[in-house]
């Protein structure tokens, strides 16, 4: 029976490419290295972003670590509100709320973060808990988000949880902590990477949402 739906940020409940995609765009300039096609960065939406610098860019963990710090600089000034809901969120937290269900974000992007898009967006009240990464690197990863997570509400059986999210990053994270995962398909992931990770099911829009936890329950 689910009774707390734990939603992902990015790619989930926003659109946020513009910001993330010219920040990373800002902090490769730091280090003399020019990419001008936006789209090629999104690839850093969804792992925790020094992983990127290290895979696509061959940083030294050190010199990652130094690149998100630059990254950040641009990130929490402007690039933190170059961003959108995407259709139909507002109307799905809503919905799910009045059906019973505790919601709750669950996300690798620093938790300050988190909290200050969904006050931009005057949705932090439909949230019961928001759970995201710590700038000191302790908590990063979807699996150490969700343990956190797991934590804060001891009294609810992670059984009753389900995540929604939009890459392979949310559906192995919630295995790992034995949790199912309803992917979107409008996010940035690959629909075909999360149903072999393990993703129960999958919604086309945020309207689909409610009626598809709903028949879950059933």
């Amino acid at each position: 029976m689910i009774k707390a739906v734990l939603f992902d940020m990015d790619g989930t409940l926003i659109d946020s490419s513009p910001g993330i995609t010219r920040c990373a765009q800002h902090a490769l300039a730091h280090y003399g290295i020019n990419e001008p096609d936006l789209d090629s960065l999104r690839k850093f939406i969804g792992p925790p972003l020094w992983e990127s610098f290290v895979k696509y860019y061959g940083f030294s963990e050190d010199q990652a670590k130094e690149a998100v710090e630059v990254y950040r600089e641009r990130y929490n000034v402007t690039g933190i509100f170059e961003c959108e809901l995407f259709p139909g969120t507002r109307e799905c937290l809503l919905a799910l709320k009045e059906k019973g269900y505790l919601l709750a974000v669950t996300s690798s992007k620093p938790e300050l973060s988190c909290q200050r898009i969904l006050e931009h967006f005057q949705i932090r009240d439909l949230f019961d808990e928001v759970s995201g990464a710590t700038f000191d690197g302790k908590i990063e990863t979807k699996e150490e988000v969700l343990k956190e997570l797991f934590r804060r509400w001891s009294h609810i059986d992670p059984k009753e949880m389900i995540l929604v999210g939009d890459t392979v990053f949310d559906v192995k994270g919630a295995v790992q902590v034995g949790i199912d995962c309803i992917g979107v398909t409008f996010g940035f992931g690959e629909k075909k990477e999360m149903e072999e990770a393990g993703a129960v099911a999958f919604c086309d829009s945020m309207d689909e949402l409610p009626k598809l936890i709903e028949s879950m329950n059933e």
